[in-house]
C-alpha cells in the first residue's frame, strides 16, 4: 500500500513539474499510469489533462477528459481553458453549459475563462448569466473577475455597467483600476480617465507600465502626454517595449516627433510596432524625408515590416506624389506575399489613385485583393471618377453591389460625381430604397449631380424636399449653376435661402456676386454687398475679391478700387482681379502700373497676371510691349508660358496686321497649338482679308475641333468680304447639314 502511494506521488510530481514547464516528455507518464492502475488518481489525471491541452491541443485533452471516470472543477476548467486559448469560444461556452448540467460548481478560474469567451463573442446573454453566478458564489469582489467584467461590458458599449462593477470592488488592485481606466479611454471619456488615475494614486494603488499604456490613449495634448510620461518615471514603471511603443505613438499622434524619437532611442528594444509608430508619426507631421529614412533604417536593422508598416510608408509616398518610391515599396510587398492583405491593398489603391496618370495600376491592385471591402470599392470608384471614366465608374458601382458590399455615403458621393443623367436617376432610386438620403452629404451630392447634368428642376425639387437641407445644400446648388453658366438661375436660389431662413456664408456670397458679375446685375449685386456687411462676412478676402470682380464687370472701377482698399493683405487673386477690372474699363495704363504695384507689395505674378497684362496690351494695340512682356514671362517673372500666352501673342500680331509674323510664330511654338490658336489667326485673316491663309487656318482648326461651327462661320464671312459669295454659301450649307 505504501509503495503504491509513493508511486502515485512520484508520478504526480513528475507530471506536475512537466505541466508547469510545458514539457511534452511528461505525457510519457500516461501509459505507465494506466498499466499501474493509477489512472483514476485525480491529481495525476488533471495534470495530464492540462499538459495535453498545452502540448497536443484541445482535441487530445477533450479525448482524455471524456475517458475520465472522475472529474472535478479543475478538470472542467482545464479543458475550457484549452478551448479559450484555441479561440474556440463557442465550444467553450457550450462546454460550460455541460459543466453546469453535471452539477460541478465553477470556481473563479472557470468564470474567468467563460468571461473571456463572452467578451470575444460579444455574448451579453451568457455574460449576464455568468455575472449573476459570480455574485451568488461570492466572487463579486474578486479583482481578476471584476477586471474581466469591466473589459467585457466596456467592449459591448455598456460603460455604466462597467462603472457599477468597479464601484462594487472593496479593494481594487492595479489590474482592476487599469481596466477601468482603459474602459473610460475606449469610451472617449479622456478627462474621466485622467481623473480616475488621480483617484488611483490617492487610494495608494500603485500603477504599472500597462496602466500608463492605457492612460496614454487619453492624452489629447503634448502637456498631458509629458505629464503621463513623467508619472511613469516617478512610479518606476519599467520602460518595456509595450510602454515605449505607447509613448512613441502618443507623441507621434501629437506631432511631437523629437520627443517620440528620444523615447524610441532610450532602450535598444525594437519591433515592427515601434518602427511603424515612428514612420506614421513622421507622415502625420508631413516630414516625408524622415519617414522614408526611418523605413530604410527599419529594413537596415533587419526588422521585417508588417502590413501596417508598409501601409504607413505607402501613405507617405502618396502624399508628396513619390510614385517611383511607391512602386519600389509595392515590389517589396509582392515579394513578402502581403499584396492580398485588404488594408495594405487599400493603401496601394490610394497611392495609385492619387499619383498614377492612368487607371491601369488602380485596377491591377484592386484585382489582387482577395476580399475587397467597402473602402477598396470606394477607392476604385474614386479613381474612376477622378479620371472622368464615367461608364467604368458606374459599372464598378454595380459590380460592388453584386459582390454583396453595401455602398456607404462616401461611395455614393464619389459615384455621383461621375454620373450622367440616367445614372444619376438610377442611383437616386437606390438611395431612396436604402434610405441613404438621410445622410446630408449624399443628399447634397445628389443635388450637385442633378445640377451638373442640366436637370435643374430635379435638383431644385429634391433640394427643397430634403429633410436635412442646410445652407450647404443651396451653396452646392448655386455654385454648380454658376459653374455651368446658369447665372440667372443662380440668383434665383437667393429666394430659397431666404425662405428657409438660412444665413449666407462667405462662399455663398462669393458665388452670388460672381453670378451678378456675369449678368452685370448691379442692383442685386449691391444688395448682396450690403448683406455681406450685415452678416459680418464683408471683411473676408474671398468676398472682397468677388466684389472687385463684380464692380469691375459692371464698369464701376471706383467701387472696385474701394473694395480692394478694404483688403488688409491682398493676395494674388485680389491683384489679378483689380488688374482685369482696369482692362474691362479700358484703362490699360492703370492695368500695367498695377503689375508694378503688385511686385512692390511682394506678391509674385502668376500665369493669370501675365495673361491679363498681355490682354491689356492687345486691347490698346501695344504690340511690341505685349511681345516684350511675353518674352520676359519666364526670365523676369518666373512663370512658365502656357498655351493661352502663345495665343495672345498670335492675337497681338494678327490684329496689328502682322499676319506673316503670326504664322511664323505659330510654326515655331515649342508646344502644340490648339483650336483657339488657329481661330485667332482666322479672325486676323478676316480682319485683313487673307483668303488663302484663312482657308488653311479653318482647315487646321477643324481638325482639332470638328464640332466648332465658328470656324465655318468666320470663313464664310471672309469669302463674302472677298466677293466670293458662292464659296460663302457653300460653307454655310455645309454648316446647315452638320447642324
Amino acid at each position: 500500500m505504501l509503495g503504491r502511494s509513493l508511486l502515485e506521488e512520484t508520478c504526480s510530481r513528475i507530471v506536475s513539474f512537466c505541466n508547469k514547464n510545458s514539457l511534452k516528455d511528461g505525457l510519457y507518464i500516461h501509459s505507465p499510469a494506466i498499466k499501474l492502475g493509477i489512472k483514476h488518481n485525480l491529481v495525476v489525471t488533471n495534470n495530464l489533462l492540462s499538459l495535453y491541452a498545452k502540448c497536443s491541443g484541445v482535441g487530445y485533452a477533450r479525448y482524455l477528459f471524456d475517458e475520465m471516470s472522475h472529474r472535478d472543477v479543475v478538470s472542467w476548467t482545464s479543458v475550457m481553458s484549452a478551448y479559450v486559448k484555441n479561440g474556440s469560444h463557442t465550444e467553450a461556452l457550450s462546454f460550460f453549459d455541460s459543466m453546469k448540467i453535471s452539477g460541478t460548481i465553477p470556481n473563479e478560474f472557470t468564470f474567468s475563462n467563460v468571461l473571456r469567451s463572452c467578451s470575444a463573442l460579444g455574448d451579453l446573454v451568457h455574460a449576464t448569466g455568468v455575472h449573476g453566478s459570480i455574485i451568488k458564489q461570492g466572487f463579486e469582489s474578486n479583482p481578476i473577475l471584476c477586471s474581466t467584467l469591466i473589459e467585457l461590458y466596456s467592449k459591448c458599449g455598456l460603460l455604466q455597467e462597467a462603472v457599477r462593477v468597479f464601484a462594487a470592488l472593496d479593494n481594487g488592485d492595479t489590474v482592476s483600476w487599469t481596466a477601468m481606466v482603459s474602459s473610460l479611454v475606449e469610451a472617449g471619456d479622456h478627462d474621466g480617465a485622467l481623473r480616475l488615475f488621480n483617484r488611483m494614486i490617492e487610494e495608494k494603488v500603485f500603477p504599472n507600465e500597462y496602466t500608463f499604456v492605457k492612460l496614454l490613449g487619453a492624452c489629447r495634448s503634448s502637456d498631458h502626454a509629458r505629464l503621463v510620461h513623467s508619472q511613469s518615471i516617478i512610479w518606476g514603471a519599467r520602460l518595456n517595449l509595450v510602454l515605449k511603443t505607447a509613448l512613441v505613438s502618443a507623441y507621434a499622434k501629437l506631432r511631437k516627433m523629437d520627443d517620440a524619437v528620444m523615447v524610441a532611442k532610450q532602450t535598444p528594444e525594437e519591433d515592427q510596432q515601434l518602427w511603424t509608430a515612428v514612420i506614421t508619426g513622421f507622415a502625420h507631421s508631413l516630414n516625408f524625408c524622415e519617414a522614408v529614412t526611418a523605413f530604410r533604417q527599419m529594413m537596415g536593422r533587419n526588422v521585417t515590416p508588417n502590413n501596417y508598416s508598409y501601409a504607413a510608408i505607402l501613405n507617405v509616398c502618396a502624399s508628396p506624389r513619390a510614385l517611383q518610391l511607391g512602386r519600389q515599396v509595392h515590389a517589396q510587398v509582392v515579394v513578402t506575399g502581403l499584396e492580398i492583405d485588404v488594408s495594405l491593398g487599400n493603401a496601394l489603391l490610394d497611392l495609385y489613385v492619387k499619383c498614377s496618370i492612368g487607371v491601369e495600376d488602380v485596377v491591377r491592385v484592386f484585382n489582387q485583393i482577395t476580399l475587397p471591402n467597402v473602402a477598396s470599392w470606394s477607392t476604385l470608384i474614386v479613381g474612376m471618377a477622378a479620371r472622368d471614366l464615367k461608364d467604368r465608374c458606374f459599372r464598378a458601382f454595380l459590380a460592388m453591389r453584386r459582390s454583396g458590399q453595401q455602398p456607404n455615403s462616401f461611395t455614393l458621393v464619389s459615384v455621383l460625381q461621375a454620373c450622367g443623367k440616367e445614372e444619376t436617376r438610377k442611383i437616386h432610386g437606390f438611395i431612396v430604397k436604402t434610405n441613404s438620403d438621410s445622410d446630408a452629404k449624399v443628399g447634397n451630392a445628389l443635388v450637385e449631380a442633378y445640377t451638373g447634368s442640366q436637370l435643374v428642376d430635379c435638383a431644385m425639387r429634391f433640394a427643397d424636399g430634403m429633410n436635412n437641407k442646410s445652407i450647404v445644400t443651396y451653396t452646392v446648388l448655386a455654385s454648380k449653376l454658376n459653374q455651368t453658366g446658369r447665372h440667372r438661375l443662380t440668383l434665383d436660389t437667393i429666394k430659397y435661402v431666404h425662405d428657409n431662413s438660412f444665413l449666407m456664408d462667405g462662399f455663398m456670397l462669393s458665388t452670388f456676386l460672381s453670378a451678378c458679375a456675369n449678368q452685370c446685375a448691379m442692383q442685386i449685386g449691391r444688395q448682396i454687398h450690403c448683406c455681406s456687411i450685415s452678416s459680418g462676412f464683408g471683411r473676408q478676402t474671398s468676398v472682397l475679391n468677388s466684389l472687385i470682380d463684380f464692380y469691375g464687370n459692371c464698369k464701376s472701377i471706383e467701387d472696385a478700387l474701394k473694395a480692394f482698399s478694404e483688403i488688409s493683405d491682398p493676395d494674388i487673386i485680389s491683384w489679378n482681379t483689380l488688374m482685369h477690372s482696369y482692362v474691362l474699363t479700358g484703362q490699360t495704363s492703370s492695368a500695367l502700373s498695377t503689375l508694378e504695384d503688385m511686385r512692390l507689395a511682394g506678391v509674385r505674378p502668376d500665369s493669370v497676371t501675365m495673361s491679363t497684362v498681355m490682354l491689356a496690351c492687345s486691347q490698346d494695340g501695344l504690340v511690341d510691349m505685349g511681345i516684350e512682356y511675353f518674352q520676359s514671362i519666364r526670365e523676369v517673372y518666373g512663370v512658365k508660358p502656357k498655351i493661352n500666352h502663345y495665343n495672345l501673342v498670335v492675337d497681338l500680331l494678327g490684329k496689328a496686321g502682322r499676319v506673316e509674323e503670326a504664322v511664323s510664330f505659330l510654326q515655331t511654338m515649342p508646344i502644340s497649338p490648339n483650336a483657339t490658336t488657329y481661330k485667332r489667326l482666322l479672325l486676323a485673316c478676316k480682319l485683313h482679308g487673307h483668303v488663302l491663309l484663312g482657308e488653311e487656318m479653318a482647315r487646321q482648326g477643324l481638325k482639332l475641333d470638328p464640332s466648332d461651327s465658328e470656324f465655318d462661320a468666320i470663313l464664310a464671312t471672309i469669302y463674302d468680304n472677298a466677293s466670293r459669295f458662292d464659296l460663302g454659301d457653300s460653307v454655310r450649307s455645309r454648316m446647315t447639314v452638320v447642324l
